[in-house]
C-alpha cells in the first residue's frame, strides 16, 4: 500500500538520494552536478502549503516524491504552478507516479489554482504518458534549451486548466 503524506525533513536524505539519480542517470532534470544536502535543505525550505512538497511511502520507504512550484516569479503568475514528479527506480511503473500527480492536483485545485504546468524533456514518454492520464495536453516545444549527456536536449511544455 502507498501512502501519500506532506514531505518532512527527515524524508530529505530518500528525496535526495532519488533526485541525484535522476541528475546522473536521466535527462528528467538539466541538473549537472550532484546535490549537496544543505542545497536540498535549502530546497526543501522552499515548499509550504501553497506550493506543497510530497512523498509517497511504501513499505516504510521512499519511493517517490513531488511539488508544485511557482511557474514564474512574477505577481501575474501566481494562478499557475509547475508540477514535478521524481520515482525512485525501484518503484517505477507501479502507480506511484499517478498517486502523486493525483494528490498534487488535488492539492492544485483545494488552493484555487488556475493552472497546471509541466516541462518534460522529449524521450521521458513515461512522463508524458502518466501527464496526458490526467488531461495534459500538449502547448509547446522549446528545441535545444539544454545540453546534457553530450546532446541537445528538447522540453516540451503540458499543461491542464483547472
Amino acid at each position: 500500500m502507498v501512502t501519500i503524506r506532506k514531505a518532512r525533513i527527515e524524508d530529505l536524505p530518500a528525496m535526495l538520494s532519488i533526485y541525484n539519480r535522476a541528475v546522473e542517470t536521466t535527462t528528467a532534470t538539466f541538473d549537472l552536478e550532484l546535490q549537496t544536502y544543505e542545497r536540498r535543505e535549502a530546497w526543501f525550505h522552499k515548499y509550504d502549503d501553497q506550493h506543497p512538497l510530497i512523498v509517497a511511502e511504501k513499505d516504510g520507504k521512499i519511493a517517490g516524491y513531488g511539488c508544485l512550484s511557482k511557474f514564474r516569479d512574477k505577481p501575474a503568475y501566481r494562478n499557475s504552478v509547475e508540477n514535478s514528479v521524481y520515482i525512485d527506480e525501484r518503484y517505477q511503473r507501479q502507480g506511484i507516479g499517478k498517486a502523486l500527480l493525483e494528490e498534487l492536483l488535488k492539492l492544485a485545485r483545494d488552493a484555487g489554482y488556475h493552472t497546471v504546468i509541466a516541462g518534460i524533456t522529449v524521450g521521458n514518454e513515461g512522463s508524458v504518458k502518466l501527464h496526458e492520464a490526467f488531461g495534459f495536453v500538449l502547448c509547446g516545444r522549446f528545441r535545444q534549451v539544454g545540453y546534457k549527456f553530450d546532446a541537445w536536449q528538447d522540453v516540451e511544455f503540458y499543461q491542464l486548466m483547472l
